[in-house]
């Protein structure tokens, strides 16, 4: 019966014996035990049915107590009930990006067609991730995916094709996820994330992934130093936010999914915004409100409306606006980055509700969404509440500003069929700018274009587009 429980997981260790019996190797026991005992939401194992179905990336949307079962059982050395305990308690402390880094080792392992995860396909998982500090200290170095996974290949080459199910950890692997454990211990977190896993993998030292970083012309101890450096600013801005001081405050989330407006302004990279001062002012007026001060800018795709998100955070840079929003910042939120990633129910919730903490404690946020309309729907997974209904409560108490801008036909289809998202909304209408204002538009942005283009515009070069546009391409 075990020799079939194993075969049907597809748990690559039955042999046949000399005497012709199916005998299972001890590790193969432990998967086999492992696997049987893995609870899952959508499959009967009673009578060891369905055992085919049992892959371990399928499971991944479950709750962790499940993922530390299966990776134990790929792991954990057959040495009884107390070694595979611990190794389960060990995943139990991953944190959501430890866990992710671990799934995108396995993916990797299988583009490569590598029936192992090993210390490469590890560091490639924590390339990969792409948000935590491991992947942030590895973009900072210079190092990316893609170099990283053509040095793999170069060292290790590719696999026959043929891959497990569940593929199994190389002992250095172990040695790194172990390690990793001991490093979080030593900065005294209760976590284990994907900064421990990346010292982990530096203080292994060895296999291919060290000589991958060498490849790459990484310093081993430089990036330690930066990981190091990277969590104690974590740590510190943790600790203002528990102190409550919102002076110096950071917003790891808003800025991973925004952009700071304002302070593009005052560091010039913005281009000047000519006219529209009449939208602008009506904006400043409305965000001046004590209540129902939420513009939404509704025009034509083309005509501006963010340029007047722009020119708003140039007038607070220098100064130019009323004191009801003096100092504030202008953060653009990017909505399909802050949807990316986001494949299972409850993650967007998360983030968006992460990102309103952060703008809760700041009081000094104007938020600017383009495309607006998109909120509704967003994230809605499998049955989760979208954006615009976790935003509106707080709209409505005037704990978030917030700037919209969309079309006057998704205007129309979307909001507008919510009345409550309408009532939060109070819309500014953005007109096409006739032929004079874009004449004026393009002398005040000529001096941009002739230091990018290394060319010079003539008045008349400039009057020509404005009129030709306006006669040959219009309501494009």
């Amino acid at each position: 019966m075990e020799g079939a429980l194993v075969q049907s997981a597809i748990v690559p260790a039955v042999y046949r014996s000399s005497s012709g019996r199916f005998r299972v190797r001890a590790r193969a026991r432990t998967n086999a035990t492992m696997v049987r005992n893995t609870p899952t939401r959508t499959l009967t194992l009673g009578g060891f049915q369905g055992l085919r179905q049992t892959n371990f990336l399928d499971t991944r949307s479950v709750i962790k107590r499940d993922f530390g079962s299966i990776v134990a059982s790929q792991i954990a050395r057959p040495r009884g009930s107390a070694s595979r305990g611990v190794v389960r308690a060990m995943f139990e402390r991953f944190t959501e990006k430890a866990i992710k880094v671990i799934m995108l080792a396995q993916e990797e392992a299988r583009r490569l067609g590598h029936n192992f995860v090993g210390t490469e396909q590890i560091l490639l998982g924590l390339i990969g991730e792409g948000t935590g500090i491991a992947a942030k200290v590895m973009k900072s170095m210079g190092i990316n995916l893609k170099d990283a996974r053509v040095e793999v290949e170069k060292i290790i080459g590719r696999g026959s094709g043929f891959v497990a199910v569940e593929i199994p950890f190389t002992p250095r692997a172990k040695r790194v996820l172990e390690l990793s454990l001991e490093e979080a211990r030593q900065l005294g977190h209760n976590y284990i994330g994907s900064e421990h896993l990346l010292l982990g993998l530096l203080r292994e030292g060895e296999g291919v992934a060290a000589r991958v970083l060498e490849s790459l012309g990484a310093d081993p101890n430089n990036i330690r130093t930066q990981v190091i450096r990277m969590v104690g600013e974590s740590t510190e801005a943790v600790g203002a936010g528990v102190g409550g001081g919102s002076s110096g405050q950071k917003m790891p989330t808003l800025e991973e999914y925004g952009t700071n407006l304002t302070k593009l302004a005052e560091e010039g990279k913005l281009d000047p915004v000519v006219g529209r001062q009449d939208q602008i002012e009506r904006v400043t007026q409305i965000l001046g409100r004590r209540t129902k001060n939420n513009p939404c800018l509704i025009g034509e795709p083309g005509v501006g409306k963010t340029a007047i998100a722009e020119g708003l955070a140039q007038r607070i840079s220098n100064g130019d606006v009323p004191e009801t929003i003096e100092g504030k910042k202008v953060i653009t939120l990017d909505m399909g980055l802050l949807v990316a990633g986001t494949k299972y129910r409850g993650e967007f919730e998360e983030r968006l509700k992460k990102l309103m903490e952060e703008i809760k404690q700041n009081e000094d946020i104007i938020l600017f969404i383009d495309e607006v309309h998109t909120l509704i729907g967003a994230g809605a997974a499998e049955g989760a509440i979208d954006a615009a209904n976790i935003l509106k409560p707080a709209l409505a108490r005037g704990e978030l500003q917030c700037i919209g801008a969309t079309t006057l036909d998704e205007y129309r289809k979307h909001i507008e069929k919510d009345p409550a998202l309408e009532r939060r909304f109070q819309p500014v209408k953005v007109p096409e700018p006739t032929v004079d204002e874009t004449i004026q538009i393009l002398r005040g942005l000529r001096e941009r274009y002739e230091l990018h283009h290394k060319l010079r515009y003539t008045d008349d070069a400039l009057i020509a587009a404005a009129q030709l546009s306006y006669q040959y391409i219009s309501f494009q």
